[in-house]
């Protein structure tokens, strides 16, 4: 079967992933804002895929008619940039930008996690905890506990810390104190004291988990 539109998730421009398909234009465009209405509550974002930066989009794309209307989007730095399809069955009726949740690695576990299972699972104890960044990764103190986990770069790093900051402000939460930038000796006092614990050093030493793949 043949549908007349469908919702399609692009990544730095190129068709990813096709989520939904409809005859009518009004399932569609219903099913589209209930996606974008979603997509207002992930906290921490993917940006980097592979190594490189990733940029995510949302759109509906229509069968083609007989009037085709042109779709143009701003690139960074602010330019008309029209979209093109590689598929001339469809064009593109509406496209806007939408955040793919990142996960992070948690340590511990071995196992990927969403920020609001990291939470609920590190953040939810009474008494005040302390999150650090350490190159690419978070360390999470609370009393003499420590648990680590590792995002892809330094970047991602800092916006986790960022993201986590911005939410426990406008929640009104003030038992976590979070530490992006700190001294040489506040590093080097860190980074024994996670060694005591038991965590490898050359893996603390490490700034990245990816290296770009060649497109």
């Amino acid at each position: 079967m043949v549908y007349n539109y469908l919702i399609v998730l692009f990544k730095n421009k190129e068709k990813r992933k096709i989520i939904n398909k409809f005859q009518t234009f009004k399932k569609t465009e219903t099913e589209f804002n209930s996606l974008l209405s979603k997509n207002n509550s992930i906290i921490f974002e993917k940006r980097f895929d592979n190594g490189h930066e990733s940029n995510y989009e949302l759109a509906i794309l229509q069968k083609n008619s007989d009037i085709q209307n042109s779709i143009f989007i701003k690139d960074d730095f602010g330019r008309q940039i029209k979209v093109e399809l590689d598929d001339d069955t469809y064009t593109i009726s509406k496209v806007t930008n939408y955040k793919v949740e990142e996960l992070i690695q948690d340590y511990q576990t071995k196992s990927k996690i969403t920020i609001n299972q990291f939470i609920k699972k590190y953040l939810s104890d009474n008494g005040l905890k302390m999150l650090s960044k350490i190159n690419n990764k978070i360390v999470v103190q609370n009393d003499d506990n420590f648990n680590l986990f590792t995002l892809k770069n330094d970047n991602d790093s800092e916006r986790f810390i960022d993201s986590l900051s911005e939410l426990f402000i406008n929640e009104k939460r003030n038992d976590c104190i979070f530490v992006k930038d700190s001294s040489i000796a506040q590093r080097k006092y860190l980074y024994d004291l996670l060694v005591m614990k038991g965590f490898p050093k050359s893996y603390l030493f490490r700034h990245s988990t990816t290296h770009p793949i060649k497109k």
